[in-house]
């Protein structure tokens, strides 16, 4: 998320609403390392990668951390973002709390949300403090807080793709002996047999990881883009009641 500025929100200790975003990611997570465990004990993971020749499950497994991790130090991102809009909140509901827009909002924790309305603040006095349409900052806005959550969809998109390039090699490597199958061998039959059951093998796993993989993700990135909204929405409800107000009354006061 190269658009994002996260830093120090404020001196004081963690906010725990902080943590709800990242607490539910760790839930998932810890009920999928879990379930691998599980597969591992019972010996169905390591049939897996030893029964696909083309390696595509461990292509498809190693994507698949990558983007977990990806997709924590997104979800800790917008945590962050969401504390600060929170403290934003605070600060701009306290009494006096209109004082910290007269300094371009700089006494407000940074953060995404403090961006915004420093930029609301700054288009309100280029125009005069008229009343202010904030429509395409806050489309903005909600382009930096998505950052590069995109890259779920991707990957997502992509491990189904590869799980179904597996079928189709498998398949391949399935009815290849047929066409030279000699009935009367037998020889011949239960070498071709072995082949078709490897083929059959890798067309399967391939596929069960493929498709297990792309629906782990999507739930993971989905829980992201929900935690994303939220904190959008609150940046809305922040602006729309505490800032625009206190910058339109400005405008009312200041003389034409």
């Amino acid at each position: 998320m190269s658009s994002m500025t996260i830093g120090p929100i404020a001196s004081q200790g963690a906010d725990p609403s902080e943590r709800s975003a990242l607490l539910f990611w760790m839930i998932f997570t810890g009920l999928s390392i879990f379930a691998v465990v599980l597969l591992w004990r019972f010996g169905l993971i390591h049939l897996m990668l030893t029964s696909d020749r083309t390696y595509i499950s461990s292509v498809i497994a190693a994507l698949y951390i990558v983007t977990c991790g990806h997709c924590f130090l997104r979800t800790r991102a917008i945590a962050r973002e969401g504390a600060a809009a929170r403290r934003c909140r605070a600060v701009l509901s306290a009494a006096g709390g209109s004082k910290a827009l007269d300094a371009s909002a700089v006494a407000l924790p940074r953060g995404l949300v403090r961006d915004h309305i420093e930029s609301l603040v700054t288009k309100a006095a280029a125009q005069g403090y008229r009343p202010v349409d904030q429509t395409l900052l806050l489309r903005t806005l909600a382009d930096r807080l998505r950052g590069s959550n995109g890259f779920g969809a991707f990957v997502s998109d992509t491990l189904m793709k590869l799980g179904l390039l597996g079928t189709i090699i498998g398949f391949i490597i399935m009815l290849a002996p047929i066409a030279g199958l000699d009935a009367a061998d037998k020889v011949a039959m239960r070498s071709s047999m072995g082949l078709m059951s490897d083929g059959m093998a890798v067309a399967m796993y391939t596929t069960l990881a493929g498709l297990v993989g792309s629906i782990l993700v999507r739930i993971q990135y989905y829980m992201l883009d929900a935690a994303t909204q939220r904190v959008f929405s609150d940046a809305v409800v922040l602006t729309e009641t505490y800032v625009t107000p206190v910058l339109e009354r400005k405008g009312a006061g200041t003389p034409s």
